[in-house]
């Protein structure tokens, strides 16, 4: 009867203390999808230091965007400088590790600056990190050598083609494509 109680005790002393706290995720993140919750890689994942000028032309909603940036991005972080033609400063974003800054007089607030980063990230961070992280909120990451795809199930959300100096991402999902030119060999 003893070894009953005390099981019982022992039991309920496990259980009681078992309570769960809900865990705060302080990292920045993005909704690939709808339900498909992204967490920002650390810096020290990105395949190759970048240190160089990038013109951009983007479409959305069927206008098109062009603009120039200066991207500094190797394992410490990275720092965007995004400019008009004119090179006029447009705003400027910075990742770190942590919360992602972005100050622009010319871009919305409504602008989550967190999904220029996961876009570049998509683009320039390496396979496996990219794979883990996708893996983790139910996507599927494949690369072809210049083609990157992230899946859901068999449908593709995002893809990027990689060539010596053009880098191209489509959204699929959400609608937009980039462009990127520049010396990134």
């Amino acid at each position: 009867m003893n070894k009953k109680i005390t099981v019982i005790i022992l039991f309920l002393c496990c259980c009681s203390c078992a309570s769960k706290v809900p865990i705060k995720e302080d990292r920045p993140f993005i909704y690939i999808t709808n339900k498909s919750k992204y967490f920002l890689l650390p810096s020290g994942d990105i395949e190759n230091s970048l240190d160089m000028a990038q013109s951009i032309s983007a479409s959305w909603q069927g206008t098109d965007y062009f603009f120039n940036a200066w991207v500094k991005a190797d394992e410490s972080g990275m720092e965007m400088t995004l400019l008009n033609e004119l090179g006029v400063s447009m705003g400027e974003l910075s990742y770190r590790n942590g919360p992602v800054s972005f100050s622009s007089q010319i871009f919305p607030e409504s602008l989550r600056p967190e999904y220029i980063v996961a876009d570049f990230q998509f683009c320039f961070y390496n396979d496996l990190a990219l794979g883990h992280a996708l893996k983790a909120c139910g996507l599927v990451y494949k690369n072809t050598g210049n083609s990157r795809y992230i899946l859901q199930g068999k449908t593709v959300i995002l893809e990027i083609e990689k060539e010596q100096n053009t880098v191209r991402l489509v959204n699929h999902l959400r609608g937009y494509t980039y462009t990127l030119e520049g010396d990134f060999e």
